[in-house]
């Protein structure tokens, strides 16, 4: 990869996904975020489970709109394991995140696909923020609201975070031992690339050079009234990938910019200044104390983000997997619902949650 390719691909991924993006007490959902946008799942529903649209404030009193899945033939007069589930950075809980909980409810679980704060239909003000600190909040509010199920068992609770989300999974697991078991797919570590670049390749100039960019950002903002935006994805599906596009945007925008991922309320922005918190905010320092509590890292073969879980997978003591999905790209543990290893997720999450002793 030549430099300008390679300035082309950070500048991009760190934009824009890098582009590669019960109202309280369980009632059901109010208007969301997006008017005028009606609902839609990017896959089909599956008539063995139910989803109910459910509302929850965090502890910085957001609304999180989340949707809830359980199985059809849920006994009524049992305790349940569960799993919270983050979106991909940039997507809802009407895309991949959906797709998890639709399969892992098929499989037992009661799962929750949340929409990180500031997007999709929760709340909170700027829209289109991204905040590492709140969204890492949003995994132990979902904790907080199934913990408080009368279906489920609290003590067996576990968390699932794809590509961005992964990394606001594992974060929360640091300091939240009420979430007993974490698995990642597709990791990336949001907070490292933001601040050290695509491998790790930003010189410390190029550092200070971002830097003074978002610090006049800022200014910019403060003046305007409102905070400027980075590039977005067309407001509809669009049928061909722009010439011209480096492989990792190519594939983020075959995602959510084409027919495959396409959402309307996944506009793939976020405002230009969200960057400063992440470059502050290390999500993974202090991964090595979420032990004895297991950690499982799912990765595609042909993924290019494997590296992040690969150093995570590194930095994290036992018990760890590492799991590669043969021939699977970053976005193909999205939605390939083929290639996705439910299986072993669900044997993951029994082991851990439900047969192992608490």
């Amino acid at each position: 990869m030549n430099n300008n390719i390679k300035r082309l691909t950070i500048a991009f991924v760190a934009s824009v996904l890098l582009l590669g993006q019960t109202f309280s007490q369980g009632q059901p959902a109010q208007k969301g975020q997006n008017p005028g946008k009606a609902e839609y799942l990017t896959f089909t529903l599956s008539d063995q489970v139910t989803k109910q649209n459910v509302q929850y404030k965090n502890r910085y009193g957001i609304t999180v709109a989340s949707h809830l899945y359980m199985p059809k033939n849920r006994d009524a007069s049992k305790k349940y394991p569960a799993v919270v589930i983050g979106t991909p950075y940039g997507g809802v809980k009407e895309q991949g995140a959906g797709i998890y909980a639709q399969n892992m409810a098929q499989r037992g679980f009661i799962a929750l696909a949340i929409d990180e704060s500031y997007n999709g239909e929760s709340g909170g003000e700027v829209r289109h923020v991204s905040s590492p600190d709140v969204f890492v909040e949003d995994f132990s509010a979902g904790v907080d609201f199934l913990g408080t199920r009368p279906f489920i068992d609290r003590t067996k609770i576990g968390a699932i975070g794809i590509c961005g989300s992964g990394g606001f999974a594992l974060k929360a697991a640091q300091v939240d031992h009420r979430i007993k078991a974490v698995a990642t797919t597709s990791m990336y570590d949001m907070s490292g690339v933001m601040r050290n670049g695509w491998k790790n390749s930003m010189t410390a100039d190029e550092r200070n050079k971002t830097l003074d960019q978002l610090g006049e950002q800022r200014w910019k903002d403060f003046k305007a009234g409102k905070p400027e935006l980075t590039p977005s994805f067309p407001s509809q599906p669009v049928t061909t990938i722009p010439a011209g596009l480096d492989p990792i945007a190519s594939e983020f925008f075959e995602y959510y910019a084409m027919k495959r991922g396409f959402h309307p309320n996944s506009i793939g922005a976020f405002t230009k200044t969200s960057s400063l918190a992440f470059m502050n905010f290390p999500l993974l320092n202090y991964i090595e104390t979420i032990s004895p509590r297991p950690i499982l890292f799912i990765m595609g073969e042909n993924a290019h983000s494997r590296y992040f879980s690969e150093d995570a997978f590194k930095q994290a003591a036992e018990p760890k997997e590492l799991y590669i999905v043969p021939k699977a790209r970053h976005i193909d543990l999205y939605d390939r619902v083929d290639m996705i290893p439910f299986d072993k997720l669900t044997s993951f999450f029994t082991h851990y949650l439900t047969d192992a002793k608490q």
